[in-house]
């Protein structure tokens, strides 16, 4: 059929063209030109919006995943491991009668491979009935010997399952791999929901789209059901390796929605065969835990001696019951590609049914037919490791020389029964939108199942994800491939479902805030550090700036001056400068260097600091906190601006940034409980304000006598204080009188004393404070601050020495940087270092 003569609502107007690629299925278009059916609740109201319309949506669309700090690491880039997650616009739609078969094969298929894993660990009926080849169960790396005959929960291996599917030109869906290990996606696939549903609220709602919520709230239920101990309020941990993982972001994104704490191998430990929580305010009973790391790296007593990413003693824990692992340990076994063309014989064998999705054609070279087959088809087949192997990309055929063709075999020869091969799947196609315009994407859809109720429950929906071109097949992020969201269309309105329960299990009160791990209280300490860090050197950059252009009178002169003093002693400028043009202009650009230049430990990698410590804390902060603490560093100018427009620009981005940490400040004072997270954090706030206080005093006052009024008022904008001063003493300047307020009054939020009381009252609420009767040494340390200022005497410490220098000042300062130098130690060994042998580790 001629696509011009369809009906207008059954086909792309010529404002949106789309030229689907011959010779391979194409999601949206027909092969008469036509528009499938499923697909025109999304395409007609897009082609009535018109592009336009619709790529300001989508411009919303990447702000809110910019915001959101939606990323994903990549191993090879040697500039950065973080890359925004590349999601595409256009969601993949499919449809209700064809997605009810899919999720019939997938509940077969997680119902499979879990009676496969049970037996292999378990009578090994399978090995020993010829069903399935040794070769491929005891050679292989994922099969943890450690684990056999240890029981699971229900018998349950696979509690979170993944499914790769591709669609083969005739329109058949094939299984291409099974994801067992620690199946990655769905967070992501969650994310893609919430994006698209934002950019395309009303045409979500008219195409009547499955929601996600529903299988979140069985996944969470799942869980609950598999603890050990108190089923009805059980501790349940999502085990991540660390921000360095590829998808660090899904294992602090999946914590927070489900209500589950973040950790990491080190934050747990084992006592008496029963896995702990280690928090400051003791050690907690672990029930479940969610790994999201290779089972391998879960115990290097047991499993991988040179693992730093596991919890010693975890395998026995398991051993003993007292903890549920999910998914279970050694669940990797099935996620290998060589027994796939063994699945068929063993779907009629265990469960007395064909298999209803096929797996895509594959052949174990360690059989002589398949080696031979291999041997004579390489140019239609993927070449793959028997056994999975991180790196190690698949081999296609079809693009190899004849030359690479013979070592690729020569190679397959010397160790056939390391190799399997696959028929190349011709990738089905489906539309992307770049720069305006609709083209076609090879695609696989990600599908994930959940155990749940003796059965299975699938996601309605999944994680698409593309190639970069058409002429690339591989859809993996590593690779540059991108996602989509993945929409089940249904016959009419979805339930409505939140993730909040309808009944809850009837719980005591408790107001108990002691479940922080140490990694967790060390990441606010020093988010808190770096935030005032960053604070104090813009306010030092944007109290000279001005003065750099006023008229040149000796206060102006002794203000400038002061500042370049200031920028020096805290090492951001090369040296103070002497009272000439040329030592102006050098300030000029160690100031405008301070904002705009990226390299070395300046304002822009202090703020990249905060913004890491933010990622690191996602699972613990509120979203609003990530998003003024990710908005910091978008604001940050990428380069300088042309030499014009520098000052300018720089002065701009200085009251945007204070304006944006004041935001930061005011929403952890009134929106944070006062548990150990946020005293913590407020800890090192008071800590490095106090720090950079004493460091102004010191380089922007002096210790010599003479003083001038510019060099105070300096000295009083940086601590923003001017005000304050101006509204007890007017215009008279005095440095006994500046010394009193930012020195020693406890009214000034700014001034150092007052960050020694806040400093003070901190300490005496931390966990184990009170578990003796001598004073612990951070209290000792916080008593000896604040009393050191209590009892100075300003005038004592204005000049009263015959050299005519402030030397009491001195040897104060002097003494208050040691003693906070000292504080900080010690609470990083009493606290924060989780190797130390320390009195918070106990059990409760």
């Amino acid at each position: 059929m001629n696509p011009e003569l369809a009906h207008p609502e059954e086909r792309l107007n010529r404002s949106w063209p789309y030229a689907p690629n011959a010779g391979f299925y194409d999601e949206m278009v027909a092969p008469d030109g036509s528009l499938r059916p499923y697909w025109r609740p999304l395409i007609n109201p897009l082609q009535e919006m018109g592009e336009r319309a619709f790529a300001l949506r989508w411009q919303d669309g990447r702000r809110l995943i910019h915001e959101n700090g939606t990323t994903y690491n990549v191993y090879t880039d040697p500039q950065t491991t973080e890359r925004p997650w590349p999601l595409d616009p256009i969601p993949l739609i499919l449809d209700s009668v064809e997605w009810a078969q899919i999720e019939t094969a997938i509940v077969q298929r997680a119902t499979l491979l879990n009676a496969i894993l049970a037996d292999l660990y378990g009578p090994q009926n399978l090995l020993r009935d010829g069903l399935l080849p040794p070769e491929l169960v005891f050679p292989n790396p994922a099969f943890l010997r450690p684990c056999c005959h240890v029981p699971v929960p229900s018998g349950v291996y696979l509690h979170l399952y993944a499914a790769d599917l591709a669609r083969s030109p005739d329109g058949q869906w094939w299984v291409i791999a099974d994801r067992t290990q620690a199946p990655s996606g769905a967070g992501y696939a969650l994310e893609n929901r919430l994006v698209s549903s934002r950019v395309l609220p009303d045409v979500f709602r008219g195409a009547h789209i499955h929601r996600l919520a529903t299988f979140f709230e069985t996944y969470r239920e799942a869980l609950r059901a598999l603890a050990p101990g108190r089923k009805e309020n059980p501790r349940i941990v999502v085990l991540t390796p660390g921000p360095y993982n590829e998808t660090y972001f899904e294992h602090a994104f999946l914590a927070r929605y489900l209500g589950y704490t973040l950790v990491e191998g080190g934050d747990l430990t084992v006592r008496d065969d029963r896995v702990f929580l280690k928090t400051l305010g003791g050690l907690l009973p672990v029930d479940l835990i969610v790994r999201r790391q290779d089972d391998t790296y879960c115990d290097p007593l047991e499993l991988w001696p040179e693992s730093i990413l596991g919890v010693p003693g975890l395998m026995q824990a398991v051993r003993s019951g007292t903890v549920t692992v999910a998914n279970a340990l050694g669940s990797g076994l099935v996620e290998s590609a060589a027994p796939a063309g063994f699945l068929p014989a063993l779907c009629a064998h265990l469960l007395s049914e064909e298999l209803k999705m096929p797996g895509v054609a594959t052949w174990w070279c360690g059989e002589p037919a398949a080696l031979s087959f291999v041997s004579q088809n390489l140019s239609n087949l993927v070449i793959k490791p028997a056994f999975p192997a991180a790196g190690v990309p698949p081999i296609f055929g079809v693009r190899l020389s004849e030359a690479e063709k013979a070592s690729v075999l020569e190679e397959i020869h010397a160790n056939p029964r390391a190799f399997v091969a696959q028929e190349q799947v011709a990738l089905s196609t489906v539309p992307v939108w770049e720069d305006g315009r609709l083209n076609p994407r090879h695609l696989v859809v990600r599908v994930y199942a959940v155990a749940s109720g003796g059965s299975y429950s699938i996601m309605p929906g999944g994680l698409t994800r593309v190639t970069s071109s058409l002429d690339h097949l591989v859809t993996s992020m590593q690779s540059g491939g991108g996602s989509k969201d993945t929409w089940v269309a249904g016959k009419g309105p979805p339930s409505q479902f939140s993730l909040l329960p309808s009944v809850s299990p009837r719980l005591d009160v408790s107001r108990a805030t002691f479940d922080l791990p140490s990694r967790v209280a060390d990441n606010l300490f020093w988010l808190g550090r770096y935030v005032e860090r960053v604070e104090a050197a813009m306010r030092i950059a944007r109290t000279i700036l001005p003065r750099l252009f006023q008229e040149s009178d000796l206060t102006a002169v002794a203000g400038v001056m002061t500042g370049a003093r200031i920028l020096a002693g805290l090492g951001y400028a090369r040296q103070p400068l002497a009272q000439t043009g040329n030592s102006l202009a050098a300030l000029e650009r160690d100031v405008l260097g301070l904002v705009f230049d990226h390299e070395g430990r300046n304002l822009a990698w202090n703020i990249r600091q905060v913004r890491r410590l933010g990622w690191l804390l996602r699972d613990r902060i509120s979203a609003d906190a990530w998003r003024i603490l990710n908005q910091l560093e978008q604001q940050l100018p990428d380069t300088a601006p042309p030499e014009p427009f520098r000052i300018s620009a720089a002065q701009a981005f200085l009251d945007e940034a204070i304006s944006t940490l004041a935001a930061f400040a005011g929403l952890a004072m009134e929106s944070m409980t006062r548990g150990d997270g946020w005293r913590f954090l407020d800890m090192g706030r008071r800590i490095e304000r106090a720090s950079q206080m004493v460091e102004l005093i010191r380089h922007g006052l002096g210790f010599e006598c003479e003083a001038e009024s510019g060099q105070l008022e300096v000295l009083l904008q940086t601590a923003d204080s001017l005000i304050t001063y101006r509204s007890r003493y007017l215009t008279s300047m005095q440095p006994d009188l500046v010394l009193d307020l930012l020195l020693v009054d406890e009214a000034n939020p700014r001034s150092v004393a007052y960050q020694f009381a806040r400093l003070r009252e901190h300490v005496d609420q931390l966990p184990g404070g009170h578990a003796s009767i001598r004073r612990s040494a951070e209290v000792r340390i916080a008593i000896s601050l604040l009393t050191a200022v209590q009892l100075a005497e300003v005038r004592e410490l204005e000049c009263t020495e015959p050299d005519g220098r402030r030397n009491r000042l001195e040897a104060l300062l002097s003494r208050l940087t040691t003693e906070l130098r000292s504080l900080t130690e010690t609470l990083t060994r009493e606290y924060f270092n989780q190797a130390a042998p320390s009195r918070q580790f106990s059990v409760p």
